[in-house]
């Protein structure tokens, strides 16, 4: 495991409270719920699970992981059956094939692990991505170019495989603390 991922991660959920406050799920998931064939879940860096719960709500049965014992710990009080919380460094992660009908990444990139999500899926399942950008607009001081998409990036990474169901640019939650860009996409592996 990356050590050091890991103590940052529970250092910042540690001293940062209004990390552990319920938030909002990612509005497009309920758009998409609809879509989705099964009830099989994996939200992947699900910090303290408000799509893992919003998604268990809709009936399915939810693996939900992240790098932070304090994140993970925090969603297992919220006493939600259905989500099954893994600690695990994502870092080389490659999920089971075809094991997933619906695959959420929200607030986390890393290139390498989207074929893997990918191959995860069953037939028709979805994948939905959302993250952050680079956008003159962003207000967020010290952003690490390396996690920021490049505009219109996300939609490279599925080829004839996938379908791309919905693909977005947009401001972020009003929740947030810094004003940031964010893309996202739907697709289904077909």
């Amino acid at each position: 495991m990356a050590i050091e991922d890991k103590i940052k991660w529970d250092k910042k959920y540690k001293e940062t409270s209004s990390l552990l406050k319920d938030r909002p799920h990612s509005r497009k998931l309920e758009e998409l719920v609809n879509k989705v064939k099964g009830t099989k879940a994996l939200e992947i860096a699900c910090g303290t699970g408000r799509n893992s719960v919003y998604l268990a709500q809709k009936g399915f049965e939810v693996d939900a992981l992240d790098i932070s014992e304090v994140a993970l710990q925090f969603l297992d009080k919220k006493g939600h059956g259905a989500i099954n919380t893994k600690l695990v460094d994502l870092e080389g992660y490659e999920p089971s094939k075809n094991s997933y009908d619906v695959i959420v990444m929200t607030n986390y990139l890393d290139r390498g692990i989207i074929p893997h999500l990918v191959q995860a899926l069953k037939k028709e399942g979805i994948l939905y991505i959302e993250t952050y950008m680079h956008h003159e607009s962003n207000t967020k001081p010290g952003s690490n170019p390396d996690f920021l998409l490049k505009a219109n990036e996300l939609k490279s990474f599925f080829d004839e495989g996938c379908e791309i169901l919905d693909y977005e640019e947009f401001d972020n939650e009003a929740f947030e603390k810094y004003r940031m860009k964010k893309q996202s996409v739907a697709v289904r592996r077909l």
